[in-house]
């Protein structure tokens, strides 16, 4: 059961309620510019949640067993900022409301992620936040079963959402919610704000769904006609809510969007712009607030003042989790480690001499298997790694040895069977990262990297650290033909700021690119991997140090070289073919790897000259992608062995020799270049 608040004393819910209503429509006038309706519409929902459910502590946003709430409908984040402000977190303070939507203000027009901060997650991009969530719910489920014992239950919160009609026609809301309902999340609770509204209008034109059916079909408890402008009908509904621990909650409150401006509420005119002068004016008189604007009179701002019981709701965990520690030290330990996102202590001497042990392996085999040679050296000193597939277990190799699959019944484990739902996949990666305890990693084929477009941007936007497993990534795939080819797809992820983009070339450089996923934790990263088998590598210690740089010299020449071969991933191996036959025939020929050009390009200045000497103009670089890119390296002197089209239907090695990707081809453009 939810931990009740007293409300005791405080003034009427509506006045309280109308406060969020107040600061909302100020704000949004003050602007110019923002979206009141929802604020408006919602208020008397929020009112109930945060002020008598919500566990939370204004003095520290960071409480591990607090509450995570989701504005999903994030276009509304004036609501969000209103009671942030009206409960106590110091970052919110009056004037961060009065400069809504300004340059540098923390009240962004949507709401954005800090680390250490109030707001949960980046919301905007419509059904993204509840898919963060779904991700969440999984987080803490997956936590206390892990680390609960008996009488000292250490993990037990509950996940909020507010959602729209929008969140709710977005097709990853069906990805994400269906998974919840499969794994019982029981802690999840959304309050559909069904207010019939979106921007074009009424939406009964395009969305007639039978969404209380929909999520019944899901698993879901289902509680629908909730008034959501009654706070007693809204107290019930979370009741019930709670009530249920084996299924999550939708709970529908029919709304009233722009609630008390006169003219204009329910209709789309208060969605996404000011109401005007004259209508907060007349909203004022409507709900009965005579305040200035962005006036909160002490009565009401006491009320709402939700520091005290924060402070006593984190002080109550912290004599729990002492008892804990006092029984259980080894689990109290790792449990901080983890949901500070801590490497343990004696990471980087377990690193180094896994891929030392690999390098000395020097096995043949493609990518995706060193993918999988790297997780199984890795992850048993990490538990806290979590990861799945969508559907594609068996050919992305994301489950290691000691991978655990979680079900609706026992979410002890570590694995995900995410089915074929790339979006919700990666937002709900997105949500476990943020919620703290686990490092996610996802894995589909590099071409369905597209489904899940907008969740990596997020990713990278929030710079919160993910792995992307993305296998089968090029026309090496062979038979499946264009359709599953990768083309475009590296280069896009690596236009994306702040995505790192790994395309290792042998069983050595993946393992690095994986021991760089796991240390970053400033951003997402992609492992771009092959389904071909390739070849070991020779290097020495040195050369296995520089990988981590990004970009390195593989194979090289006595004296100045002639001539630069660049390649990435499969075509690295090409690279140092041709250049075998070119020092054979009197050319002095480097070979660079780039497995990583973001990496590569944050080195200083010497260090990259020392790699690509830009008294060497004569370049070429191979691989099998668009060229577009590629360019900046290979310079005005030099060419560009790629695939500026879609590849075609035939075994990988025929693909390759008929697009230009064989030995014989290199060395004659090679010999053109010094030419």
């Amino acid at each position: 059961m939810p931990h009740k608040v007293s409300s005791a004393g405080q003034p009427a819910r509506r006045d309280l309620a109308n406060a969020i209503r107040a600061l909302s429509m100020d704000a949004v006038q003050a602007a110019n510019s923002g979206h009141p309706g929802a604020p408006m519409g919602m208020a008397d929902i929020a009112e109930v949640l945060w002020n008598d459910y919500l566990r939370h502590n204004p003095g520290n946003p960071e409480w591990a067993n607090r509450d995570r709430f989701v504005l999903s409908n994030g276009h509304g984040s004036m609501l969000l900022y209103s009671l942030l402000h009206l409960t106590g977190y110091e970052d919110f303070p009056i004037d961060q409301l009065k400069n809504f939507r300004q340059l540098g203000s923390r009240t962004a027009g949507h709401p954005e992620y800090e680390p250490g901060g109030p707001i949960e997650t980046t919301t905007g991009p419509l059904g993204q936040g509840i898919s963060n969530a779904v991700g969440m719910a999984m987080a803490e489920k997956m936590l206390a079963a892990e680390f609960n014992r008996a009488g000292h239950e250490i993990v037990d919160h509950r996940t909020w959402v507010f959602l729209g009609d929008g969140c709710l026609m977005e097709g990853i809301s069906h990805e994400a919610c269906s998974l919840a309902g499969t794994l019982k999340l029981g802690k999840l609770v959304c309050f559909y704000d069904d207010n019939s509204i979106s921007i074009d209008g009424d939406v009964g034109a395009w969305f007639t769904d039978d969404t209380a059916k929909r999520f019944e079909s899901y698993g879901w408890q289902v509680i629908p006609d909730v008034d959501g402008h009654d706070s007693a009908a809204v107290t019930a509904a979370i009741e019930q809510a709670s009530a249920d621990s084996a299924r999550p909650t939708l709970i529908c409150c029919k709304t009233i969007i722009g609630f008390g401006a006169p003219n204009k509420q329910g209709t789309a005119a208060t969605h996404g712009a000011p109401l005007g002068d004259d209508e907060v004016t007349a909203a004022r008189k409507q709900l009965g607030w005579e305040h200035a604007p962005f006036v909160i009179p002490a009565d009401i701002a006491s009320a709402w003042d939700g520091k005290e019981r924060g402070a006593a709701a984190e002080n109550a965990w912290n004599e729990l989790f002492a008892a804990y520690s006092d029984k259980h030290p080894e689990l109290a330990g790792e449990f901080r480690r983890r949901m500070a996102g801590l490497l343990p202590d004696d990471w980087s001497d377990f690193a180094d001499k896994a891929i030392a042990d690999i390098a000395a392996a020097g096995e043949n085999v493609a990518t995706r298997k060193a993918s999988l040679i790297a997780l199984n050296a890795f992850a048993p000193l990490l538990p806290e790694m979590v990861g799945g597939s969508a559907d594609l277990t068996a050919s992305n190799l994301t489950k290691h040895d000691g991978s655990v699959p979680i079900s609706g019944d026992d979410a002890a484990g570590n694995y995900i069977w995410f089915g074929v739902r790339e979006f919700g996949m990666t937002a709900i990666c997105n949500g476990m990262r943020l919620h703290g305890g686990w490092l996610p990693y996802a894995g589909t084929f590099l071409t369905f990297s597209d489904y899940s477009r907008n969740a990596l941007r997020m990713a990278a936007l929030m710079k919160i650290q993910i792995v992307l497993v993305y296998t089968h990534d090029s026309i090496g795939l062979g038979e499946d033909g264009p359709t599953h080819q990768a083309v475009e797809h590296t280069a896009s992820l690596r236009l994306m700021p702040n995505m790192s983009v790994w395309r290792p070339c042998d069983t050595v450089e993946t393992v690095v690119a994986w021991r760089y996923a796991i240390e970053r934790q400033n951003g997402p990263t992609s492992l771009v991997l092959t389904r071909q088998g390739l070849p070991h590598q020779e290097r020495t210690a040195e050369q296995i140090s520089d990988i981590a740089r990004g970009g390195y010299i593989l194979k090289d020449t006595d004296g100045v070289a002639d001539i630069i071969l660049i390649a990435t991933g499969s075509e690295v191996a090409l690279a140092v073919s041709a250049a075998a036959v070119l020092t054979a025939d009197g050319v002095k020929a480097r070979v660079v790897s780039i497995p990583c050009t973001d990496v590569f390009e944050a080195q200083d200045a010497n260090y990259r000259e020392s790699v690509l000497p830009a008294s060497v103009s004569a370049r070429v670089v191979i691989e099998a992608g668009v060229t577009a890119l590629w360019w900046r390296y290979a310079g005005p002197a030099g060419q560009i062995i790629g695939l500026d089209r879609f590849g075609e239907s035939a075994p990988a090695n025929k693909l390759f020799k008929h697009f230009g990707f064989s030995t014989d081809n290199v060395v004659s453009i090679a010999k053109d270049v010094l030419n």
